[in-house]
Formats: C-alpha cells, sequence, structure tokens
C-alpha cells in the first residue's frame, strides 16, 4: 500500500479497534469542519478491489450457505445492468459487456466458492473464465448449460423477484434465454435468489467500516462550509444557490451525488402546512433569523451516504441560536435515541417503527420516522424503518429483519413550537449515518447536536 493511498485513510481506521462500550468518536455530536483528502481514482480502485475481494472470499460463502443456494448467476446486458452487478466486479468497471454472465458454485467449506465468469471480457483474476472468447452467442449460452450440469447443483439462485428491486435485475429476455440453455429438468432447479441478494448488499464488511467515516466526514464537511457566512450572504444568498453550490463542490472534489441536494428554509411568519415532512419553501432569498435545511448524499469508494442537517441565519444583534431553537435541536437528537435503543438483533423494520412511536409518544414527541438501510446504494436493501408518507407497517421490506454488520441513514424529524416565533411551530429534520454492530447503533461519522449558523 502506497503513502498516497495510506494517508488520507489514517484517521478513520482508529474507531473500528475501539470496544462497543467505548465512547466512539463515531458517536460524538461534533461538527465537522475540515473536507478529508479524497483519493484520486487510481488509488481508489486499489481500495474498492481490496474491499471487493474480500467479500467475495469471506462474505459471500456464508451468504450463499445461509439463503441455501449451490450456485448464482448473475446474467445482465450492457445498458441494463443487474443492480447487484458493480458490487461483485473489479474496479474501474463501468458497466456490463454484451452479455456478461457470473458463475458463483459453492465446493463446500474447505474449498469455497468457484467464482467463473462466461463471458467475452474478463475480470482479471477476480473470476475464471470459463469460455473461450470469439464464440457466438448460442455458444456462450450453450457453455453455460455445460458448466450448470458438470457441477449439478440442486438450487440455482437467480436474480428475479417480486418485493426486491435490488433482487430483480435478471431481465425477460435473459430469463427466457436461460431457461431455453438449461433446459427443462436444470430450469426446474432454478429459485429466487433474493435473500441472497439482499443480505449481500446489506452486509458491511470490516474493512468497508474503516472507510466508511471518512466517506460521512466528507459529505458533512461540506454541509458545513455550505451553512456558514463562507457561502451564504443574507438577503442576496438563495436556496438554489446553496443546493447548487453542494453539488458543484462535491463535482470539485471528483465526487459522485446519487440525488440533487436539497435546500430550503423555515421562517418567522411562514407557518407551514401541518404534515409529516414540513418540506420548506425550496425557492426564497435566504434572509436573517431563516432556518436552514439540506440533504446530502455521496458516493465513493462504492458506498453512499445520506445526510440532513439544519443551520440558521443569525439576526441583527443576536450572538447565537435562540434557546428554543437549542430545545427544538436536543429534542431531535433525543428522538434520534429512542429510535437506535430500538434496534434490536432479529427485530423487523416495522417492529422497531413501532417500539420508537411507542417511547416518542410517552415522552410528548411529536415525531415521524422514515429510516431506510445504507450501503452500495443510498435507498438499500434491508429493513425499512417507516416511511415519509407512512408511519404503519410497510409490507416486505418493513418485515425483513435487523442483521448485524448493517448501516442505516437515521432518517426523521420532530416537530417543536418555538416560543421565540411566537408558538409557531417549526420541523427538525435530521439525518445521519449510522451502523450497528448486532448490539447496539454507533454514528458512522458523529451527528449533528449543534446548529450551523451563519453569522
Amino acid at each position: 500500500m502506497n503513502a498516497t493511498f495510506l494517508a488520507p485513510l489514517l484517521f478513520c481506521l482508529a474507531p473500528v479497534q475501539e470496544a462497543p462500550d467505548q465512547e466512539s468518536a463515531w458517536d460524538q455530536g461534533y461538527q465537522v469542519t475540515q473536507t478529508p483528502a479524497v483519493l484520486p481514482y487510481r488509488d481508489r480502485a486499489e481500495v474498492e478491489n481490496r474491499i471487493l475481494r474480500d467479500r467475495l472470499d469471506h462474505l459471500l460463502p456464508g451468504l450463499m450457505r445461509e439463503a441455501g443456494l449451490d450456485m448464482w448467476l448473475v446474467i445482465c446486458r450492457e445498458y441494463a445492468e443487474d443492480p447487484v452487478y458493480l458490487t461483485l466486479v473489479p474496479s474501474p468497471v463501468f458497466a456490463a459487456r454484451r452479455t456478461t454472465i457470473l458463475v458463483f458454485n459453492d465446493l463446500g467449506e474447505e474449498e469455497g466458492i468457484e467464482r467463473l465468469t462466461v463471458s467475452r471480457y474478463g475480470q482479471g483474476d477476480f473470476y475464471t473464465s470459463a469460455w473461450e472468447e470469439g464464440g457466438s452467442l448460442d455458444e456462450q449460452w450453450a457453455r453455460l448449460a455445460e458448466i450448470v450440469a458438470e457441477r449439478d447443483p440442486a438450487r440455482i439462485g437467480i436474480n428475479v423477484s417480486d418485493g426486491w428491486a435490488t433482487a430483480d435485475g435478471l431481465s425477460s429476455g435473459l430469463h427466457a434465454r436461460l431457461t431455453d440453455a438449461l433446459g427443462p429438468e436444470l430450469s426446474t432447479r432454478t429459485v429466487s435468489a433474493e435473500n441472497l441478494v439482499v443480505r449481500w448488499l446489506e452486509t458491511r464488511t470490516a474493512m468497508e467500516m474503516a472507510v466508511y467515516p471518512q466517506l460521512v466526514h466528507i459529505a458533512r464537511s461540506v454541509i458545513s462550509e455550505a451553512f456558514s457566512e463562507r457561502v451564504i450572504t443574507p438577503g442576496v444568498t438563495t436556496t438554489a444557490d446553496v443546493r447548487f453550490w453542494i453539488r458543484d463542490r462535491f463535482e470539485e472534489l471528483g465526487l459522485d451525488l446519487w440525488f440533487q441536494p436539497a435546500g430550503n428554509v423555515q421562517r418567522m411568519g411562514w407557518p407551514a402546512e401541518e404534515g409529516s415532512v414540513i418540506e420548506g419553501h425550496s425557492d426564497a432569498v435566504i434572509q436573517r433569523g431563516d432556518l436552514l435545511h439540506t440533504d446530502v448524499g455521496i458516493h465513493y469508494l462504492r458506498l453512499c451516504t445520506d445526510t440532513q442537517e439544519m443551520g440558521y441565519v443569525l439576526r441583527p444583534g443576536e450572538a447565537d441560536v435562540p434557546e428554543g431553537l437549542k430545545r427544538a435541536m436536543a429534542i431531535g437528537n433525543r428522538w434520534q435515541d429512542l429510535l437506535t435503543t430500538s434496534f434490536e438483533l432479529g427485530r423487523t423494520g416495522n417492529e422497531i417503527l413501532a417500539a420508537t412511536r411507542a417511547k416518542a409518544d410517552a415522552e410528548g414527541i411529536t415525531c415521524s420516522v422514515y429510516t431506510h438501510p445504507l450501503g452500495f446504494h443510498g435507498h438499500g436493501s434491508g429493513p425499512t424503518i417507516g416511511m415519509w408518507d407512512n408511519q404503519g407497517p410497510t409490507p416486505l421490506r418493513g418485515d425483513w429483519p435487523l442483521h448485524a454488520d448493517t448501516c442505516y441513514a437515521i432518517e426523521g424529524n420532530v416537530t417543536v413550537p418555538i416560543p421565540e416565533w411566537g408558538g409557531q411551530k417549526v420541523q427538525i429534520k435530521l439525518e445521519q449515518d449510522g451502523w450497528f454492530d448486532g448490539e447496539q447503533v454507533h454514528y458512522i461519522g458523529g451527528r449533528q447536536t449543534e446548529w450551523h449558523v451563519v453569522r
């Protein structure tokens, strides 16, 4: 590992060495003010491929056996990539090439998983090429059928699913072609691989958790800069200016966003319509006394962040944020605590939601919970814990149980009346990234406990 690769990662390796019962930097409510270094593309590939090899060698075998699959086929084409495909191939790969076929065959606990590619283009030493390049498409499918028949798997997982979009990546045309190639007997052995896909996508490894804090620090540092006088001039800067400044800042850093940043204000005298989410005014010139909100998600080292934080623009003569708003932020943090302490191994997302809402009701906290898994995708696979438009059970995705070594966007809001605003209600909309280690939730890059202040 060269120095260029190592230096940006040194600061974020320490937290994963701490025992769960120790106070960790992950869980502190500090503000991030300095943007960590971002790796150049060549060094990103090195990190991504080290992580991928570790996942394929050490994580996949157990997950395949947990799902009861002897073989797993991932088949897709350029322009119609399977959602799981890019999580399985080495960097730099941007797309499938023609018809791309990956075969995972379980050879048993001692030998592990045999990884093959039956494709025109190879995948380096991550997969053994099992087809001579240059043959026809018919020959490619015939070769796949030979491989399956030779290995004689009892249960063949394929990516078809009614309920999970991420596990439904096998297109109709390729499914028909696969059925044709395998023939009547082998085709009867195919089953949905949805349980394997969800577990593969939701599970985070120690190597991933060593780098994840850096991603969150980067995202939070850009929000901190955006919600400051370095970017905002009250009476001049608009919410759109802030949104696009954030987007441009990530572009400067060479980082991808997985959605357009949000940016809006709440203002004294502008009571919003009551609802589960007060959207605020997303098309306004920012004025003194405004509450600021943003929602930002980046994609880096194949992992996603999702962060919402709040800011306040001081009025003339104000030296600090009004006490009513400080109290509202504290209530928001208390809501987060009620949610994260409801995480219990094996509980479903719906059960966590119900437990959280019961605790909030008992403490008189008006809240809305819409927390989701986080990982390779921003809206990841795993247990859904409430929806912004549904505070009751979510079928299927809400019934998925909580597993260890999974990450979540701890997302939701609290509605609080502000005395300094004549009792007008505001929403504190918070979203911080957390890791569930099987016993408790740790904030990956801290959480917001104090307001960003524009002076």
